[in-house]
């Protein structure tokens, strides 16, 4: 048995609804040594992007061998594959949709996949509508008693991601991004880093940025406090990622901004 194993939870069940509740049943009825964390159960319905994206910021605050489990599966009971992903000692099972593309597309010493086949680690009756309970939960549960991925089925490389857009620094040295995410309190994440900004700046040696989105020029703040008024404002959050946001505000709502929405960030000198 690993020891003090850590199974996570992300799901888009919503935290009313007694599926979840009823897979940690099911978990520590085969692993009772197992400590489960809720990430989240506030995934938007279906939205597979949002769970990637999600888990991909959040798993590596935890320790090595923790076992991510993710449940957000419009497709549940069609033919697509339930996987167990190994990235470099961090583990994950869920559905093959996409929910792990953030993972895939990290710098990994290890990453493996395996299509899990092994029925009889799943409950004795699976229902076409609840694989969650039926079949991830009891394999994250066996998994973390400290059997072999090879247990459970057989390696796969043609794994399903779906597309993650990354920054383009154009010759003229103009750095396009889009928004990829919009949080529960109305904020808008970038897929620009922080990293990148940095680099934009020292490339330049320059000593400000120009920040725009939908063709107006967005202030930099330090911390949410500063933008004490209702304008839109810009900083890099707490996941190193650049992020539109109003003060006590939804910036989405107030300024109308959507996922793909296009970002650009030039070095000013002087």
């Amino acid at each position: 048995m690993r020891a003090d194993p850590v199974i996570t939870l992300t799901t888009d069940f919503g935290y009313d609804d007694p599926f979840a509740g009823v897979m940690k049943g099911v978990i520590l009825k085969i692993n009772p040594a197992a400590t489960i964390i809720d990430i989240t159960h506030g995934i938007r319905p279906y939205d597979i992007r949002e769970a990637a994206y999600t888990i991909g910021m959040n798993y590596h605050y935890f320790p090595s061998n923790t076992i991510h489990l993710v449940v957000v599966d419009p497709g549940v009971g069609s033919g697509r594959r339930p996987v167990l992903v190994e990235a470099d000692h961090h583990f994950f099972i869920g559905p093959d949709n996409g929910v792990f593309s953030y993972v895939y597309n990290m710098q990994h010493e290890i990453l493996q996949v395996v299509h899990i086949t092994s029925e009889h680690y799943f409950l004795s009756a699976v229902s076409p509508t609840f694989q969650g309970r039926d079949i991830l939960a009891p394999v994250a549960a066996w998994f973390s008693r400290g059997l072999p991925m090879a247990r459970f089925g057989e390696p796969v490389s043609d794994y399903q991601k779906i597309p993650i857009s990354v920054p383009d620094l154009s010759q003229e040295g103009l750095l396009l991004g889009e928004v990829i995410h919009i949080d529960r309190f109305g904020n808008a994440i970038t897929n620009i880093t922080g990293v990148e900004l940095n680099m934009l700046m020292s490339s330049g040696n320059s000593q400000s940025l120009k920040i725009m989105l939908h063709e107006q020029e967005v202030l930099v703040k330090e911390f949410y406090g500063q933008g004490g008024d209702s304008r839109l404002y810009s900083l890099v959050n707490s996941s190193g990622h650049l992020e539109f946001f109003i003060y006590q505000g939804r910036a989405a709502d107030q300024y109308h901004i959507s996922t793909g929405d296009q970002v650009s960030v030039m070095a000013v000198r002087g």
